[in-house]
């Protein structure tokens, strides 16, 4: 609607002048406004225009990235890419010129996928997200520990986090309950085989039951479409890897561990994840009485570096964290 009423006054002001040069009275009529100085309101409109497209601009050339290839790293394994981000200049100036005096500019982004997904990589196990993206996961291997999961359930709810619970198939049969509590939470639930075996000792056959039975069970029991699968004690060969794949499922582990089943002291547990912590960082931890404990310390530590809290999903996918989502 201003933009529609700026285009009338235009389109009239441009009519004056135009027989202005022809009609007496309007050369005069316009005589005085240049003295009043009221064609200066016009150039100043039109200066205003201009700053602001300026401003987005400039905004523009600051935020504009290439997207990042996913790739095999010597140490990491498979390092997920990163998409590419742009400002949509013409967009954001069009909606900006809609906001009310002072109104802060909402910038629209645009994302461009890299060439090379992690999807591209083969059978490659996962420990860290892109190290370009300010995003942390918090992964909780579920085998044992049912007194300490609501509690920490009740700690995500009032941080505002989302986490990645991966579950041990046995676990699960018998705490359908709980599970579907986590479920309620907003959580992630991933497969974290069925018997906690060591994957490596395992034959073909007896691998293949072991994620495919947990696998089958989180779709039947809580409806959810398992992508992850996180091998018990962090126990894998190659074979996993490939036989994981075949299910449909990626391999991860962790960047950093709380090795929180040896009852580290909390306080020892929040400056170890808060120093390590980084992007891309998958933090491992369990339903523990020293990861309960340290969970808020961890929380905190984690976002006072700016980085961002989500599931494993999402720190593993090619999304951008905006730079309005960063705290």
């Amino acid at each position: 609607m201003r933009l529609e009423k700026a285009a009338v006054v235009l389109a009239c002001m441009a009519i004056v002048i135009g027989i202005g040069s022809s009609f007496q009275p309007v050369k005069s009529m316009l005589g005085q406004l240049r003295s009043s100085g009221g064609l200066a309101v016009l150039k100043q409109f039109g200066d205003k225009r201009s700053d602001l497209r300026s401003e987005i601009e400039a905004k523009a050339a600051q935020v504009n990235s290439p997207p990042v290839d996913a790739r095999v790293d010597r140490v990491w394994k498979a390092i997920p890419g990163y998409n590419g981000l742009s400002v949509d200049v013409d967009a954001t100036y069009r909606e900006a010129l809609l906001l009310p005096k002072g109104g802060a500019i909402k910038y629209v982004y645009r994302q461009t996928a890299p060439a090379v997904s992690v999807d591209d990589l083969g059978a490659e196990p996962i420990y860290r997200g892109n190290p370009a993206k300010p995003m942390v996961s918090l992964m909780i291997n579920v085998a044992w520990g049912n007194e300490y999961i609501v509690p920490m359930l009740n700690i995500l709810d009032e941080e505002h986090v989302k986490s990645t619970f991966f579950l041990d198939g046995s676990w699960l049969s018998k705490n359908r309950e709980l599970a579907m509590e986590i479920q309620k939470r907003g959580h992630e639930l991933e497969n974290h085989a069925y018997t906690h075996p060591n994957m490596s000792t395992l034959s073909r056959v007896r691998a293949v039951m072991e994620i495919d039975k947990t696998k089958k069970l989180l779709k039947s029991s809580l409806g959810v479409d398992n992508r992850w699968f996180a091998p018990p004690s962090g126990d894998f060969d190659q074979e996993t890897v490939e036989i994981a794949r075949e299910l449909g499922l990626k391999t991860v582990l962790w960047t950093v561990d709380t090795v929180d089943w040896r009852n580290p002291p909390p306080e020892s547990v929040v400056a170890k994840i808060t120093a390590n912590a980084e992007p891309g960082t998958l933090v491992l931890m369990h339903p523990t009485s020293s990861s309960s404990k340290a969970l808020r310390g961890m929380i905190r530590g984690i976002k006072a570096k700016g980085l961002v809290l989500g599931t494993v999903s999402q720190t593993l996918s090619p999304e951008r964290v905006l730079p309005g989502d960063v705290e």
